[in-house]
């Protein structure tokens, strides 16, 4: 039985990294997409 759990645990957990490394790559994405845009506007200045 505890090897069950461990098992699920370490599933949940690790998907969990997953999950975590996906947003931030959003966060970063987005993160850039501001950035571009205030050079744009910076430029046409």
């Amino acid at each position: 039985m505890k090897t069950i759990m461990l098992v699920l645990m370490g599933t949940l957990l690790l998907s969990a990294c997953n999950t975590m490394a996906g947003m931030g790559q959003d966060v970063s994405a987005a993160g850039s997409a501001v950035s571009n845009a205030a050079d744009d506007v910076k430029a046409k200045m």
